[in-house]
Order: C-alpha cells, then sequence, then structure tokens
C-alpha cells in the first residue's frame, strides 16, 4: 500500500505554501524566469554537465526554463537552469531507490518512476521534499519506466507486465491498474511498454513498446491498445521516451543515437515518418523534453560503464 498520498486540494494547500516560497527564493525564480520569457534562447548552452556517475535517463521541462533529471544511482533530481546550462541537486534521492520516467505537472510536483524497485514517487519541484510514494508492484519481476500526467491520474508504464497504472493526483481515489489488451503483444524478457504520452485529443495513451518497436493507442476505458501502422519506417525499435507536440510525435530510439519524427493522422490509427535526428553528441538518449524550438535530451550513455566516475550530460538540438 502506499503511504498516505498528497491531498488534492493542494492546489489550496501548495499555493499557501508557495506563496510563503516566494517570499524569498520564489520571487527571484520567477523574475528571472519570466525575464527568461525574452531572452534570446538560441544564446543558451546547447549541451550541460550532469554530476559524475549521476546515471540519468528521465528529463521533464514545464513552463519555466529549467529541466530536470532522474538518476538511477538513488533516486535523486537534479536541476538545471537552460539559461545557463548550471544547475544543482533538488532532491538528494535514498539508498536503494531509483528515478527513471519523471514529468512535471503544472502544479509543480514531480511524478517519477521508480524502475525495478515497483514504486511512483511524488517529489515538489520547489522544494524538493519527497511528498508522497506509492507502491505499484512487486520488488522484483517489474520495471517502472515512464509516466505522462493526465487529467487526474498520472499513468505509468511497466515495461515487463502488460499493466499501466493510473496514480491519483491527489487524496481521493485509488491506484487503477489497467490490463492492457486488443492487439498489444508482451514479449517475455525483454523491455516493452515504455515512454508514454496522450493522444492529440487528450482522451487516450500512446505508449511505446521498445521491443520489437510498436507503438499502440490505448484506451483508458477498456485498456484496448490499437497497433499504429507505420508508414516510412519498419518499426521503432529501442523506442524509449516519447513527446508529442499537436500531431507531431518524437520517438526517441535510445541504441540507435537518433529521434524519430512521426506525423499521426486525425485518428492516431497511422504514424507516418517524416524525418529523423541525430546528433555527434547523442550517447544512448533515452528521453525528450522541448523548451520553446529545442529538444533536449539526457545521455544514458548504456553502453559505457556505469560507475561512480562516469561523465554524463544533457544535449540540446533544434525542434
Amino acid at each position: 500500500m502506499a503511504r498516505p498520498p498528497f491531498d488534492p486540494s493542494r492546489r489550496a494547500v501548495l499555493g499557501t505554501a508557495l506563496l510563503a516560497a516566494a517570499a524569498t527564493a520564489g520571487t527571484a525564480h520567477t523574475a528571472a524566469a519570466a525575464e527568461a520569457t525574452t531572452a534570446p534562447a538560441g544564446a543558451w548552452p546547447t549541451e550541460f554537465p550532469l554530476p559524475d556517475g549521476w546515471l540519468p535517463e528521465g528529463i521533464t521541462i514545464g513552463r519555466e526554463p529549467y529541466a530536470y533529471l532522474g538518476s538511477r544511482a538513488n533516486g535523486a533530481v537534479y536541476r538545471t537552469d537552460l539559461r545557463t546550462g548550471r544547475g544543482e541537486v533538488l532532491y538528494p534521492g535514498e539508498t536503494g531507490a531509483v528515478a527513471v520516467g519523471l514529468e512535471l505537472d503544472h502544479d509543480g510536483l514531480l511524478h517519477m518512476a521508480g524502475g525495478p524497485g515497483g514504486t511512483a514517487r511524488v517529489v515538489d519541484s520547489r522544494t524538493g521534499r519527497l511528498l508522497t510514494t506509492y507502491r505499484l508492484t512487486e520488488a522484483t519481476g517489474h520495471f517502472i519506466n515512464d509516466v505522462h500526467v493526465l487529467g487526474d491520474r498520472a499513468w505509468y508504464t511497466d515495461s515487463r507486465d502488460s499493466v499501466l497504472y493510473g496514480v491519483p493526483r491527489g487524496r481521493r481515489g485509488k491506484v487503477r491498474a489497467l490490463r492492457l489488451g486488443g492487439d498489444w503483444v508482451q514479449t517475455p524478457d525483454v523491455n516493452n511498454a515504455n515512454g508514454v504520452v496522450d493522444t492529440p485529443d487528450g482522451r487516450g495513451l500512446i505508449v511505446v513498446s521498445s521491443q520489437p518497436g510498436r507503438l499502440y493507442r490505448v484506451d483508458l476505458r477498456t485498456g484496448h491498445a490499437t497497433g499504429l501502422a507505420l508508414s516510412g519506417a519498419a518499426d521503432v525499435a529501442g523506442g524509449d521516451g516519447l513527446l508529442r507536440v499537436g500531431r507531431t510525435l518524437y520517438v526517441v530510439q535510445n541504441r540507435l543515437n537518433v529521434v524519430s519524427v512521426f506525423a499521426l493522422d486525425a485518428a492516431v490509427t497511422t504514424a507516418t515518418l517524416r524525418r529523423t535526428i541525430t546528433d555527434p553528441r547523442f550517447d544512448v538518449p533515452a528521453t525528450v523534453a522541448r523548451w520553446r524550438d529545442r529538444l533536449y535530451l539526457v545521455n544514458a550513455r548504456f553502453t559505457s560503464p556505469q560507475t561512480p566516475g562516469t561523465t554524463f550530460s544533457a544535449v540540446a538540438v533544434p525542434r
């Protein structure tokens, strides 16, 4: 069972807390962000370092020019100012914890997938305080990989099971386990469900299955998964993070060091490859986030030694 989750009336609760915070660091933070909206983003850094041994995978960007990056080493979160490339540890994590995919919602809350630990955690992006932890699965045989906020739930993928978990964004409601059916194919002993975003109409989800590399549209009422027909590409093997802007879908294919850009049809039944994005700085990029006309990708470096001394970075490319 989860520890008592954060109150959905947090709009009021957070509002009080954030007003207090605004009297100190919040005022400067907001002023800097306001200034950033008129600053030329083209002059901002296109690459920034992370702490050695960070073991990153997830990246998310909200309404302000700050990137949040999780750590597979201990579940910590690093926040980087996109204008300067400088960052700091926001949330220190804890021994044994993991942060894989993460997403910042409009309340300023970070939703974080716990990987092999089978958990979902919520951190306040303004204070760095851990608010709640949910136990979604057993600690073995599962991998909670990515998360996307839609409506009143944060939806998590499990790469080792054909289930999506809908975590309520407030105190009311229970975690919903949505069994995938329809066209969904679950391949044993490999990563299946990975990146997840909402459909353009906001009524369902698009999920990528990393192996063998397929895209699915998922009905949130029934769990029925409909495979998308791909045009211009045989598959999306190694599909990891997803980003959707309108009817344009960006699929990060990690070990291929490429982002495939697809156009979705109105019914979300077909994805047509329009182009691909690659860069010599890519080193197994895992997930992607957007700020203005840039895509920001974190290099997970899965093919390099994953040690405390391994260096890591995130890079920006034109959208």
